[in-house]
């Protein structure tokens, strides 16, 4: 049987990394092999890649184009080499972000055309598309505060603008009304252990089996 691919999405520290492990500890309890993975990242030469997207030089500034382009590289690395075998495996796939985020981050936060990355995604993608995603809602005022008090040295995204993480998040709520089915929308300013209690029932409902 083919496995379950499960993504979280949101902005910047809206706990999707805390949501993805609170998850896979349930799952894991019931018996359930679970794999945890994250986006860009995943695969010894994606998480290479996460390093350059993130931690950039100070002396170059990172194009749009290139920024998508690396990301798009990263994803189809991570899906060959980890995503596909574990679904092919049977296995529970609960990643930290995917593609939904380039939609968001280099469409609506960069201003690239929507056609421009629907064509790699679809390149990279093909027909691995998750099965349930979780988009974390949060005001980006709470959730940059919150990178700052974990990370202290914020990331290259989390440095942007205000500007940027507004789009951001309306980015990530247009997702929500255009894709009902699969995106299902928590309010991130909640408590980590209700945000876990509120995805556990969502998932409940969309796969009966689980108790």
């Amino acid at each position: 049987m083919p496995g379950h691919f499960i993504t979280f999405e949101g902005g910047e520290g809206c706990g999707k990394t805390t949501q993805v492990a609170l998850l896979a500890q349930r799952l894991s309890q019931m018996g359930t092999t679970v794999v945890t993975t994250r986006e860009p990242g995943g695969s010894p030469l994606a998480e290479r890649l996460r390093t350059l997207l993130l931690q950039p030089s100070p002396h170059e500034t990172i194009e749009p184009i290139t920024e998508l382009l690396l990301m798009s590289a990263a994803r189809c690395q991570h899906l060959a080499h980890k995503i596909q075998p574990a679904l092919a495996d049977g296995q529970w796939v609960l990643c930290d972000r995917f593609h939904d985020s380039s939609w968001v981050y280099q469409g609506c936060g960069r201003g690239l055309a929507p056609d421009l990355i629907a064509t790699l995604n679809g390149w990279v993608t093909a027909t691995t598309f998750p099965d349930l995603t979780f988009i974390l809602d949060i005001d980006p005022v709470i959730g940059l505060q919150r990178t700052l008090q974990r990370d202290g040295n914020q990331d290259r995204f989390a440095r942007e603008g205000m500007a940027f993480h507004q789009r951001l998040r309306q980015g990530f709520l247009q997702l929500a009304q255009q894709h009902p089915q699969r995106c299902r929308l928590i309010d991130a300013a909640q408590s980590p252990e209700q945000i876990a209690e509120q995805i556990w029932q969502q998932l409940q409902q969309a796969y009966h089996g689980l108790r």
